[in-house]
């Protein structure tokens, strides 16, 4: 039998692409799925219980938090990266993240076939594709969904006839989450207005009184919150998550272009996510120089919308991650954030890198590093050659 290695998420979807594989086209179906700091550890051996009770040779649990953060998250912070100004793109970089694993294990598995679940409205669908197209040239891409053009209906209809029981009902908002935030649609997000109710939230508002936290950067890295030092980021991430989240922070609704040259909204909660990119980039506003902020904008800017349009693969983004992380060097300080319901605010840095230091001189008031002589000549030589352009027009208008 040839064999298909199919990323599943045990929903609806990946659930008919078992049966669809395994008993109508005769594949070998190995399932895998891969944690993005979405799953519990009872809901993967849940997932796992589904996929065999529908057929699958064998299962596979990827656990790719870490190398998520390591591979894709690291530069995002690094370029403090908000797709359009909104969103830390929660979901396009985990896609990444997970087509790259479900990429390794089909060369692990030497798979014939490789597939997912995406319809062929969305932008999973070009980012799934497009990373197997590098990764494993020549293995058989397969996408039911997307290529029979299957409604819900029809997908349930045919689960019901073989035998599958498992929960058809579809809920009012669809939730994905990973460590790097968590996306809401619901009916709200298919049209240009209407924000999600406070119940569609899967994080509720549970601390109202105001509180305060010290957020520890190393070299560009989130590495201590408060007193408390972490071994890998992933691990404060998680820990901040559960003191800023009960605050309501980080909802927001994302308006954007697709790959496939559509508008989308979706809703999304990234309650630490958007607190470390604002802290981070507080300190490096300290830290960096004028022209280091100003190239890390435009080269992080491309980054994301490389990123999200699943170009992660091109040696490109390489180059920019080398820029990115040499930009980190001195990116080393304490961040103070004051949390408030559905709020937050960054009140100040302390770090031994801050260009701030009143040793030359402080803004407005007292100069330590030069003199009004210095001034008047460095303006006059700064203005130098706009004062000749000036010049030389007025002279050339005057003789009309």
């Amino acid at each position: 039998m040839k064999k298909v290695v199919l990323g599943f998420s045990g929903g609806l979807d990946t659930s008919y692409c078992v049966k669809y594989l395994s008993e109508e086209k005769g594949y070998e179906v190995h399932s895998v799925i891969v944690n993005t700091g979405g799953f519990s550890a009872e809901e993967l051996q849940e997932i796992e219980k589904r996929a065999y009770s529908l057929g699958v040779k064998s299962h596979k649990a990827v656990d790719a938090v870490k190398s998520y953060y390591d591979k894709v998250i690291r530069y995002l912070v690094y370029g403090n990266i908000l797709k359009n100004n909104t969103y830390p793109l929660s979901v396009s970089a985990e896609r990444m993240s997970q087509a790259l694993a479900i990429g390794e294990y089909a060369k692990e598995m030497k798979a014939d076939a490789v597939a997912h679940g995406s319809t062929g409205a969305g932008n999973d669908q070009v980012r799934f594709d497009m990373i197997f197209n590098i990764m494993i040239p020549g293995v058989e891409i397969i996408t039911p969904i997307r290529d029979m053009k299957l409604s819900r209906e029809e997908e349930i209809s045919y689960l019901k006839a073989k035998g599958v029981q498992m929960n058809f009902d579809k809920a009012m908002y669809s939730i994905n989450k990973g460590i790097w935030g968590t996306s809401v649609g619901g009916k709200e997000t298919l049209t240009s207005d209407g924000f999600l109710p406070e119940a569609a939230w899967p994080t509720q508002l549970t601390k109202n009184d105001p509180e305060n936290v010290k957020l520890v950067f190393t070299k560009g890295e989130l590495t201590g919150i408060n007193d408390k030092t972490f071994s890998h980021p992933t691990d404060a991430i998680t820990y901040l998550q559960d003191i800023v989240g009960p605050f309501a922070i980080g909802r927001d609704i994302h308006v954007g272009d697709t790959i496939i040259g559509i508008k989308g909204r979706v809703g999304f909660e990234a309650a630490a996510p958007m607190v470390i990119i604002k802290a981070h980039h507080a300190l490096e506003k300290h830290v960096l120089t004028k022209w280091q902020l100003s190239w890390k904008d435009q080269l992080a800017q491309f980054y994301g919308n490389w990123m999200h349009e699943g170009q992660i693969m091109d040696p490109v983004m390489r180059d920019i991650e080398a820029f990115l992380t040499h930009s980190q060097e001195n990116v080393t300080g304490e961040v103070y954030v004051s949390l408030l319901p559905y709020r937050f605010q960054v009140t100040g840095i302390k770090s031994d890198y801050d260009l701030m230091s009143s040793k030359f001189g402080k803004y407005g008031e007292m100069n330590q590093g030069w003199t009004g002589e210095d001034v008047r000549g460095f303006t006059k030589i700064f203005g130098n050659q706009t004062m000749i352009w000036h010049q030389v027009k007025e002279s050339l208008e005057g003789g009309k």
